[in-house]
């Protein structure tokens, strides 16, 4: 019997009324429904309405769009449930996780670079009032992963960095950040990304780590945090075969992801944390859930080895079908089921869920939105990148840069991403401002590559090389790490000349670029390609501005020629 007296839930007795009337009033197709969160791909509050009154989804998520529309959306989900919803988003970054026109503050390791735990709790109310504002009160969100795999395509700058202390004492500053502006977080993505090299959105990665080095390092933030009261937590697809053999005591010979384990979820999270609150799966089309089983038996699986909400569907109807058909095959117990939609209903209950739908006052309204980029908000952000951008090295004595001896600039950017453009674009006007001339890099064809090759000519040409490295960190992505557009040395796109002119490295993205470019001397971390850090990272190579950021990670990637 769950016990919703005690934490994270501590309802009262009325409450508990609530949550046992509710759960005794539903039927078992409806309980079932009440376990999925799918992702709304669309703002029609029509046909939001048509699906939420056949379908008793207990939660929903929304991606970022236009946030009248989104907020509209929202209003008109929790006007056609008789439950009322979770309303989920992925706020890691600010508001612009739920809407376009919410405040980037910027990536969670931008925020580690400060050193400073109220940058965290500034971006978890950022996080909370703009996607208040339109309606979510779940966020998914924070990251307490650890990148300790510098390799990671995934964890990377979504992370706080490689220090579990740093880690836990950010994603608390945040937690109280957000809570205090009412929603809930969700800590993810136990039992830990960030190990592995490996994406799970394209395979079941790994944490490879003992039981002990787990608990020194994941185990210290989620014991803290879940010690804190934390209500939610998020189960990744990443198998943990030492707490397999924790319980099981003999090898493990299969690759079982944390989302189906019941040695991880119900005997590691629930058991040996103690943890209460409710658990969710991870994205479920996800390759590392998808392909280890048939998904016939891996949805009903899910829930019956301890998760309570079922994140995402590959096909919403046969999903469903698939749990349905789950219960009455006995694949998912009946005490399972009711124990998830309890968790989900006491949930709603904590956070006063009921009470606001009895009241009117789940519903949010337009004025709402015009805490969007507030003053206070884009003044956090601001400083924010101030106080992050950090100067990893400068064994060339190249900073401040002086117009007059470095006028002639080739600037290339790195990457191919859909903020390409923008970024390029801020950098070169910025630069342009400062009184240099500007030649962008044209990347060469086979017919030009073994053209203009004489190292005098591309020093008399230039007086200075920037690069941009402009590589997101993305899902689906099998590393994060430079692409070159040219062969070997030929062409201006590889570093061939970093001896003959002076070479500038500025990361915006990964930072973790100097394993690719040892060569260049001077090289500086942004952490993310918000306007902002752009413009700080300029008013600092200008002398303008003192670097103050503090790396959460070890930069140099533990090799020895990254520091020369």
């Amino acid at each position: 019997m769950l016990n919703l007296k005690t934490k994270p839930f501590f309802l009262s007795e009325e409450q508990i009324a609530w949550v046992e009337k509710t759960l005794g009033e539903l039927t078992t197709d409806e309980k079932v429904e009440q376990l999925f969160c799918p992702l709304i791909y669309t703002n029609n509050p029509d046909v939001l309405k048509n699906i939420i009154s056949k379908q008793k989804f207990g939660a929903v998520m929304f991606r970022s769009g236009n946030a009248i529309e989104i907020q509209t959306a929202i209003n008109a989900l929790q006007e056609t449930s008789k439950i009322p919803l979770l309303i989920s988003a992925n706020l890691e970054d600010g508001g612009n996780g739920i809407a376009d026109e919410g405040t980037y503050m910027g990536r969670q390791m931008l925020i580690a670079a400060t050193d400073d735990t109220r940058k965290a709790y500034q971006l978890g109310k950022i996080c909370g009032r703009e996607g208040k504002a339109v309606g979510v009160n779940w966020a998914f969100s924070p990251v307490v992963d650890i990148d300790i795999n510098f390799r990671s395509p995934i964890t990377n700058v979504r992370t706080y960095g490689s220090n579990p202390d740093k880690v836990l004492s950010m994603g608390r500053s945040y937690i109280k950040g957000l809570t205090e502006e009412g929603l809930i977080p969700s800590i993810k993505h136990f039992p830990g990304d960030g190990v592995d090299e490996r994406d799970q959105h394209l395979v079941t990665s790994v944490n490879s780590l003992t039981i002990e080095e787990w608990e020194e390092n994941y185990g210290k933030v989620y014991r803290a945090l879940i010690e804190d009261g934390a209500m939610t937590a998020m189960v990744g697809h990443i198998a943990m075969p030492a707490m397999e053999e924790y319980f099981d005591k003999k090898p493990c010979t299969k690759v079982i992801p944390a989302s189906v384990s019941h040695n991880v979820i119900t005997g590691y999270l629930r058991g040996v944390l103690g943890f209460n609150g409710l658990i969710s799966t991870d994205a479920s089309p996800m390759v590392g859930f998808t392909s280890v089983t048939q998904r016939r038996t891996a949805v009903p699986a899910a829930i019956e080895n301890g998760c309570d909400v079922f994140l995402f569907t590959r096909d919403l109807e046969e999903d469903i079908q698939y749990m349905k058909k789950g219960v009455e095959d006995g694949l998912l117990s009946e005490k399972r089921l009711n124990e998830a939609v309890t968790r989900i209903l006491a949930t709603k209950a904590a956070m006063g869920l009921p009470t606001q739908q009895k009241e009117g006052r789940l519903y949010r309204t337009e004025e709402e939105l015009k805490v969007f980029q507030s003053q206070e908000h884009l003044t956090w952000a601001k400083e924010c990148a101030d106080e992050a951008v950090t100067l990893v090295k400068d064994t060339q004595n190249l900073l401040p840069l002086i117009v007059n001896k470095h006028i002639k600039v080739l600037l290339e950017i790195l990457g191919d991403f859909t903020s390409n453009d923008r970024v390029y674009e801020q950098f070169e006007t910025l630069l342009k401002k400062e009184g240099f001339q500007v030649t962008k890099y044209i990347p060469e064809t086979m017919q030009t590559i073994f053209q203009n090759t004489k190292v005098a000519d591309f020093k008399a040409k230039y007086d200075l090389v920037v690069y941009i490295g402009n590589i997101e960190n993305a899902s689906n992505n099998t590393v994060a790490r430079i692409n070159w557009h040219t062969l070997f040395g030929a062409g201006n796109n590889l570093p061939w000349f970093a001896d003959e002119v002076p070479t500038l490295f500025i990361s915006v993205g990964n930072p973790y670029h100097l394993f690719d470019v040892p060569m260049i001397k001077t090289y500086i971390n942004g952490y993310c390609n918000s306007p902002y850090v752009i413009d700080s990272v300029v008013d600092k190579i200008m002398g303008r501005s003192r670097f103050k950021g503090q790396s959460p990670v070890d930069p140099f990637c533990g090799v020895w020629d990254t520091r020369l």
